[in-house]
């Protein structure tokens, strides 16, 4: 079997937990932050975890993570 290539741009905004889970960072944290309350913004500080339904395409994008 040849190897499988990994998707570069997924590889770079994933990452794989213990659990088999995906995180990402949320958006809307580059600019335009004034509008934005501290709540708001303090919420978007942590990483987020992918929806079950997008999990087994990330697993196509990245099949060695």
């Amino acid at each position: 079997m040849p190897k499988v290539k990994t998707r570069r741009a997924a590889a770079k905004r994933f990452t794989k937990t213990a659990t088999g889970k995906f995180k990402y960072k949320s958006q809307g944290t580059r600019h335009i932050l004034t509008k934005k309350s501290p709540k708001r913004k303090r919420n978007l500080r942590h990483k987020v975890v992918v929806s079950k339904t997008e999990v087994p395409r990330l697993m196509r994008m990245l099949p060695y993570a």
